[in-house]
């Protein structure tokens, strides 16, 4: 998965910098996300400035010489050794930003940060580990940021809250008969945001630093359906979770009339995520942990064993004049699969380009182009005695990703 994002970089002066970084964010070699968290439009100059975007992604990872549980060939059963591995999904954000009074702006926001959805299928070698899983996210926030003159440039405080809610599914077969299991779950929760900005913007400087705290969720629920279960489904609950959070460092400057360089980069706490054990309503919360199977009382569990997310990213980009502008990056992403799952290390290319018909309107278009790293999905050893991945293994090459985005900007 990628997130290809267009972005104003602003500037003033003898530079006179209104263009765009085709800002590029690999997603699929990021745990679960999808659009990130982006305040760049707090930033705009503009009494009020709102923006719409929207980015298509089309990953082609493809899974092969898969295997079953413990390894064991599936293919004399009439199963598959190849599957796709990824879909393609849409990643939309609308914000609007307001100057309340001189040196205080606020920002409000809807995104989606979270995501994942694969569709192997349940003719695969790989159908009991995961037929289908289908995870979405809505982030409603608000940030605010207060500045004033320091030097030759301007120094800037940034705080926040949102909210999230995360939901999904995931099914798998549970015999050799074609029986199929089904977990769905609901879960929400708050969390904040604080930053700090340094501009100068005579020469299109700045450097930003944000941190977004962890999202708590204390409330997980759903219900499991299996045919093997009284009534052929059972309400269920996840232990206490938490989505990562994460530290962003952002740079930019004017490096010649009209040229701005620009780069970043991120940290994303996703060695939070583990395995999340799901367990039946009425099993004791202490029970409800990851653990050896004959110690613990889960009855099935969302295996994620994530390691932490790196990001790097740097570009350049030009103004040709006061209608057009163009920029483009490169990324790499270290994946945050380490043997278990297939979110390898990517590197993406983008290029985007912005078109100012009037001064207060600028439209966005850009596309990417990125490399999905091969590797293996096998056992993995976690805490407390406990194995992922023995349901199913299987390789993958180096794929092929892309994606296109577009966005409008309205200034009042």
């Amino acid at each position: 998965m990628i997130i290809l994002r267009l972005k104003a970089l602003l500037g003033a002066g003898c530079f006179s910098i209104a263009m765009v970084g085709a800002v590029m964010h690999p997603a699929h070699a990021g745990g679960l996300e999808r659009g990130g968290y982006d305040i760049d439009l707090l930033f705009d100059p503009a009494p009020v400035a709102t923006e719409a975007e929207a980015t298509y992604v089309m990953p082609d990872r493809k899974y092969k010489n898969a295997r079953g549980p413990g390894g064991a060939d599936l293919s004399p059963f009439g199963f598959s050794t190849t599957a796709d591995g990824a879909e393609p999904y849409w990643v939309p954000r609308i914000g609007v930003k307001a100057q309340i009074v001189q040196g205080v702006d606020c920002m409000f926001d809807y995104s989606q940060p979270w995501g994942a959805h694969t569709a192997p299928g349940s003719t695969w070698s790989g159908a009991f580990s995961n037929i289908e899983t289908d995870i979405k996210s809505n982030n409603y926030a608000g940030t605010c940021s207060y500045k004033f003159d320091v030097g030759k440039g301007q120094l800037r405080f940034i705080g926040g809250v949102f909210y999230q809610d995360i939901g999904g599914f995931k099914e798998n077969l549970i015999s050799l008969a074609g029986a199929v299991g089904r977990v769905d779950l609901d879960a929400s929760g708050w969390g904040w945001r604080a930053g700090v900005a340094y501009e100068i913007p005579e020469i299109a400087l700045r450097a930003s630093l944000v941190y977004n705290s962890q999202v708590k969720l204390d409330n997980i629920s759903g219900t499991l359906t299996a045919p093997i279960l009284p009534f052929g489904s059972a309400p269920i609950y996840g232990s206490t979770q938490y989505m990562p959070d994460s530290v962003e460092l952002k740079l930019q400057s004017g490096i010649a009339p009209g040229w701005l360089a620009f780069g970043s980069i991120k940290w994303v706490n996703w060695s939070v995520l583990q395995s999340v054990p799901i367990c039946v309503v009425g099993t004791p919360s202490s029970a409800c942990v990851t653990g050896d199977k004959l110690h613990s009382g889960q009855i099935t569990s969302l295996d994620l064993m994530y390691r932490d997310g790196w990001t790097v990213s740097g570009g350049i980009g030009h103004k040709f004049n006061d209608q057009w502008s163009a920029a483009g990056q490169l990324t790499w992403d270290r994946g945050t699969s380490h043997g278990y799952g297939a979110q390898t290390d990517t590197w993406t290319l983008g290029g985007g380009v912005a078109y100012t018909p009037r001064p207060n309107i600028e439209v966005r278009l850009a596309g990417a182009i990125g490399v999905l790293t091969s590797g293996h999905s096998g056992i993995v050893n976690g805490e407390n005695g406990y194995q992922a991945g023995t349901d199913a293994s299987y390789d993958f090459g180096n794929d092929l990703v892309t994606a296109i985005s577009g966005g409008v900007k309205i200034k009042f």
